[in-house]
């Protein structure tokens, strides 16, 4: 991770308040993104779970927030949806190591305004926190292989079945034991 400042043609100041709210159960990467994110003028609130990141964020609705989506304890969309109760301007930043679209669209649909994949280094985050309004995220330099593409397509159906992988497998004329074993893997690159 890196601890250089983003270039501040591209984003907004960050301005009077700077309270972030930081939910992610990987307690090194947890503390390196804190630090870097003082380092940019934040002032940085952890939590390491839901339970902890829903009493703060219902305590203490930050203006920004960077939420893990899969925690050990639930669900990191629960995060979102009790600072969007207690605030409607906060900017936040959807981090997973499980990236797909269909829960992309969900944290969206929850208020996120961006939504990145782990690992994801602090001058990412910084930008994407900081983007103004209706400006673009640049182009990745490599985009999605065509496993990767049928692999978000078949997390889509999942998503829209209620994770339910009878379903998901009728409708996309599939297999269920075959389903399950694409659904164990981990996504392709």
């Amino acid at each position: 991770m890196t601890d250089e400042t983003a270039n501040s043609t591209e984003t907004q100041p960050i301005g009077p308040d700077a309270t972030l709210l930081l939910v992610d159960d990987d307690a090194p990467f947890l503390r390196r993104l804190a630090r870097a994110m003082e380092a940019r003028g934040f002032v940085v609130d952890i939590a390491e779970s839901v339970a902890e990141g829903l009493a703060k964020a219902r305590r203490n609705p930050p203006k920004y927030a960077v939420v893990d989506m899969r925690l050990q304890d639930g669900n990191g969309l629960d995060v979102i949806g009790a600072i969007r109760e207690r605030r409607d301007d906060t900017r936040i930043i959807v981090l997973t190591g499980y990236g797909n679209i269909a829960t992309a669209v969900t944290a969206v649909k929850l208020g996120a305004i961006d939504y990145l994949a782990k690992p994801a280094d602090a001058d990412e985050v910084f930008a994407a926190l900081t983007r103004k309004p209706g400006e673009r995220a640049e182009l990745p330099e490599n985009p999605m292989s065509a496993d990767r593409v049928r692999w978000e397509h078949i997390q889509r159906v999942y998503e829209m079945c209620e994770r339910n992988v009878s379903e998901t497998a009728r409708r996309l004329n599939m297999h269920r034991r075959t389903l399950q074993r694409i659904l164990a893997k981990r996504a392709p690159r």
